[in-house]
């Protein structure tokens, strides 16, 4: 564990917490799967909303430092169509960033 909060913020250490939030997200997804109780299905919904959370905000953070990243993402999130379509036109805008 990290002592120093400005060493978690650069972008190695943050593509690395982007990659544990996500591994939370799936973690949680698994245990919500199989849960009969709804009261402790409940409380893993809110976590997972946290990792959720917490992993938009280093994939923004990354975004911010890596332009080519950046052209990607804003080709393909948060547009209604074809998704691989999207992906394409993100690695053409890979290419120009």
């Amino acid at each position: 564990m990290f002592s120093s909060v400005t060493a978690l913020f650069k972008p190695p250490l943050c593509a690395a917490s982007l990659q544990e939030e996500a591994e939370a997200i799936g973690w949680y997804e698994q245990r919500l799967s199989v849960e009969s109780d709804r009261e402790a299905k409940a409380v893993m919904e809110e976590a997972q909303e946290e990792e959720f959370k917490h992993f938009a905000m280093a994939l923004e953070f990354l975004s911010r430092r890596k332009p080519k990243w950046r052209a990607v993402l804003q080709a393909v999130l948060f547009k209604s169509g074809d998704i691989v379509e999207h992906g394409e036109m993100g690695e053409e805008a890979e290419k120009k960033a």
